[in-house]
């Protein structure tokens, strides 16, 4: 009699974790929802142009930071290099070529860039 005691309480353990990990308004899910008001919405995200890759590739040389191909692609040696770069210059160290990099090295900003804040 005890044995079925403790597998149902072992089974109802184990359907209510299952319950739980459905249910989409539970805390346990990673999705970026918001119970009230539905999906949380961003803004637009931030992104370099293949050009302005290619004209910090050659900035980042120039600096012997950069010892790849310029190839207009934000690969993981060009990723180390901005790296290097931005700690050099005292900028938030993310491997990415973001507004304040660009700004840092003098690359022109598109119109739809400068809109973004």
């Amino acid at each position: 009699m005890k044995k079925l005691h403790v597998s149902s309480l072992a089974l109802l353990l184990v359907l209510s974790a299952a319950a739980v990990a459905q249910n989409p308004n539970s805390s346990a899910t990673t999705d970026k929802t918001n119970a009230v008001a539905g999906p949380v919405k961003r803004g637009p995200v931030f992104r370099a142009t293949k050009d302005q890759i290619k004209q910090a590739q050659t900035l980042l040389r120039e600096r012997s930071l950069y010892a790849g191909e310029v190839t207009g692609k934000l690969g993981d040696d060009t990723r180390a290099s901005l790296r290097k770069f931005q700690e050099a210059e005292g900028l938030k160290v993310t491997g990415t070529l973001n507004r304040a990099t660009l700004e840092k090295m003098n690359i022109t900003l598109t119109e739809k860039q400068k809109a973004i804040s």
